[in-house]
Parts: C-alpha cells; structure tokens; sequence
C-alpha cells in the first residue's frame, strides 16, 4: 500500500528484532512497521513524561516584604 509518510530503514539486532516481533503478535499489528511506529510513540511519550517530572519548577515570583 503506497503512503505519503516519510520512510526510513533501520537495522537491529536479533535480539531487538525478536522482541519487535513478539510486541507485535501479542498486540495483534498486521505489521512489523506499524509494530514499530507504536513502540517509538510510547518510547517518546515515555520520555516526554520523565521530562516534565524533572523539568525545575518555575521561578516564585517576588516575595511580599
């Protein structure tokens, strides 16, 4: 099926390829791509989070004397 996405080709070892293949069967992805483009969402979404929690806290603002 032809898309408009972006493409790009990366190469894993056995050991990554045999655990993007078991996430994909036990979450039913059709395939090893869409597999793939899920565990980068939740690989990023799970950075995003840890961020947020170790980002400073905003400056208080100027204390009342």
């Amino acid at each position: 099926m032809a898309t408009k996405r972006p493409r790009y080709m990366i190469s894993v070892d056995n050991e990554m390829f045999n655990a993007i293949e078991d996430f994909r069967f036990e979450h039913r992805f059709q395939t090893r791509s869409e597999a793939t483009t899920e565990l980068i969402r939740l690989g990023l979404e799970q950075l995003k989070k840890e961020q947020q929690q170790t980002a400073p806290s905003a400056p208080a603002g100027p204390s009342d004397p």
